[in-house]
């Protein structure tokens, strides 16, 4: 594997959706539009993409369609992670069949196993592809942290298990982990607002939702942190804080595709319940953001 494959900054896709149904037509021009940005790699099917709410055979079709539109000039992360193990597996086996690049994994949600059904569960999918996992730990969405340990015995047990896409919103973590796994072990923010930092303690880039709005940005403060040009990264970091931040004033993605479609990205805003347009406040406040941005 190239170590090289997971650095950079990859746009974790919104899924688009029309009258309830994916609008695939919406989700190929945000391809191109991320191409054209300049990003590392794209993310389909993770939490901003709304994985939860998407049937098995959507599911892999947003997989397959994102592949085939791609067409390999960049990595193509798929999610394919679940609270049960056996539809991880499931998802995982097609989406290597289809081509995915390398998956994204996150840890199981609602049930919350020990450390050692993690081990298991992951264990499972590990031995399943030999293509780059990515794990991922959200414990604020999934109630449980893939701690330091487990992730150690999981690479020490199967080197594709190659990076961590760190979502619990601390720089410690993002420490412990490097400090802990050898050298070519890659770890990625979660969180836009956290990237210059995260970068500054070791990490190769981000998994980002910024990305889908300002791909070009999201790019260019990857680069210039992993270049070690900080006070271009420092600036680009300090403009974009305040949007990094309120893209969250409502659950993930119910923001974000909010402002794709103020500034005509996304021919609809919508989400699939149990997440609801947002807020006339939350409302108010990403209206003045479209405004603001100049794409």
């Amino acid at each position: 594997m190239d170590k090289n494959l997971l650095h950079g900054a990859h746009t974790a896709l919104v899924t688009p959706f029309q009258d309830g149904a994916v609008d695939f037509a919406d989700l190929h021009s945000l391809l191109d539009r991320q191409l054209k940005g300049g990003v590392s790699g794209v993310v389909p099917c993770g939490t901003t993409g709304e994985s939860p709410t998407l049937s098995k055979e959507e599911h892999l079709k947003v997989i397959q369609e994102t592949i085939e539109h791609i067409a390999g000039k960049v990595p193509v992360i798929a999610g394919t992670g679940a609270n049960s193990t056996r539809e991880a597996v499931y998802l995982t086996q097609k989406a290597d069949e289809l081509g995915a690049d390398a998956f994204l994994l996150v840890a199981p949600y609602y049930n919350k196993p020990s450390q050692e059904g993690l081990l298991a569960h992951f264990g499972a999918l590990a031995k399943i592809t030999e293509k780059p996992i990515v794990l991922y730990s959200i414990p604020s969405r999934c109630g449980i942290e893939i701690s330091t340990s487990t992730v150690q015995k999981l690479r020490e047990k199967y080197p594709h298990i190659c990076a961590l896409k760190e979502a619990g919103g601390k720089s410690s973590k993002v420490s412990e982990t490097l400090c802990s796994l050898d050298e070519d072990f890659v770890v990625l923010s979660g969180d836009d607002g956290l990237t210059l930092p995260f970068i500054a303690c070791g990490a190769k880039g981000v998994i980002s939702v910024a990305s889908n709005l300002l791909p070009e940005v999201v790019s260019e403060l990857v680069t210039h942190a992993l270049s070690g040009n900080t006070e271009q990264a420092r600036s680009i970091h300090l403009d974009n804080y305040a949007l990094f931040t309120n893209l969250f004033c409502e659950p993930n993605p119910v923001p974000v595709k909010t402002v794709m479609h103020l500034k005509g990205i996304l021919h609809s805003p919508e989400v699939r319940l149990p997440l609801t347009p947002p807020s006339s406040d939350s409302f108010d406040l990403l209206e003045k953001i479209a405004a603001n941005l100049s794409i």
